[in-house]
């Protein structure tokens, strides 16, 4: 069996794209050299190892979560302090609950240097996936605990996709089940059914697939459901947008205008950022063949989602896969477009304006 090294990689400040390479967090505006998370090798017995989702609070203190190979999956996390990396170490209590032998790291956030939360899945005695929740304070990892009513039998991996954490100790998770969770004071709550989503969802099909907080109790979350209609009489997938305000969830809505982009296909709504309380971005893709979408909510109020304007031009299938938004009305969005090779293309937002998305310089089939 092939033996995998998982890496981490240190990068710029300055968020600047070009010359085959994206810039991040680090020092003198250029990618470092890639190590190998300390102490995963010690872990991954099996061999095959991954991380799935990195965040940072500031430059240099950030923290990583993926899984591991050993008598089954596992799932690690990893803590960067003053830009030093710390040893993986198994994600505590998880063990306990994963008895099944599968188990993973699929969403990390940092409020601030030492204070992150983390969700995944594991599988229990059962066999039947379970979704978990994981809090850091104070630099210390708590125990993972079971977030119920995300459970399914032999239905593969079916968990908290998506963490975020306004703030120290404040943070939600959503996942499959149309479930969010939401975290005060440290302490994790029940978690709930997205208001509104079961009237939406009349083919009795939804998933929460990212969820993004602009501060404490302001947040939003975003997915797809089963329910609508259109012309030839079936039902297929459509995106759904919900937000918090002042620590209450409010009813979940269709997407504005992806109804009238989204003619006979599939759509939903892969990723939200929320720089601030009232001011988002999402991103997703809609039609049978597969078209990328924006859409941005301002002071409370989504507008309508359009496409990334310029994708069409670059040919193929396309998806938008992350948002990510510095401030109101600045963000940049990113994903794969071309079929049946992929390429990967860009696209910023500036005082609120979509610009035309570019393919990734250096990106493509080698």
């Amino acid at each position: 069996m092939r033996r995998c090294r998982v890496l981490v990689v240190v990068a710029s400040v300055a968020a600047v794209w070009g010359a085959g390479a994206l810039a991040g967090c680090g020092a003198a505006g250029s990618w470092g050299r890639p190590i190998g998370v300390p102490g995963l090798e010690t872990l991954n017995k099996g061999g095959d190892a991954s991380v799935s989702s990195v965040s940072c609070a500031s430059p240099g203190n950030c923290a990583a979560g993926g899984d591991y190979r050993n008598h089954g999956h596992q799932g690690f996390v990893a803590v960067e302090r003053n830009g030093v990396w710390g040893r993986a170490i198994e994600v505590p209590g998880l063990g306990a609950l994963n008895a099944g032998g599968d188990a993973e790291v699929f969403s990390v956030s940092c409020a601030s240097a030492g204070s992150c939360a983390a969700g995944g899945y594991y599988r229990d005695q059962r066999r039947n996936y379970q979704g978990f929740v994981v809090s850091e304070r104070n630099g210390r990892w708590g125990q993972a605990i079971r977030v119920p009513g995300l459970g399914a039998p032999d239905q593969g991996p079916v968990g908290v996709s998506s963490v975020s954490c306004g703030s120290a100790g404040s943070c939600a998770a959503g996942g499959g089940g149309l479930v969010v969770v939401s975290e005060r004071n440290g302490v994790w709550g029940r978690p709930i059914e997205v208001p509104g989503l079961g009237a939406l969802n009349a083919g009795g099909e939804a998933s929460v697939e990212s969820v993004s907080c602009g501060s404490a109790g302001s947040c939003a979350a975003g997915g797809d459901y089963a329910g609508g209609r259109y012309a030839d009489g079936t039902g297929h997938a459509q995106g759904f947008v919900a937000v918090e305000k002042n620590g209450v969830w409010g009813r979940a809505i269709e997407v504005p205008g992806l109804g009238a982009l989204n003619k006979g296909g599939n759509a939903g709504v892969l990723s939200v950022s929320c720089p601030s309380a009232g001011s988002c971005a999402a991103g997703g893709d809609y039609g049978g063949n597969g078209r990328g979408f924006v859409v941005s909510d301002r002071n409370g109020v989504w507008g309508r989602a359009m496409q990334v304007p310029g994708l069409s031009a670059l040919g193929g299938t396309a998806a938008v896969s992350s948002v990510s938004c510095a401030s109101a009305g600045s963000c940049a969005a990113g994903g794969d477009y071309g079929w049946p090779y992929e390429w990967g293309f860009v696209v910023s937002e500036k005082n609120g304006v979509w610009g035309r998305a570019i393919k990734v310089p250096g990106s493509g089939v080698f």
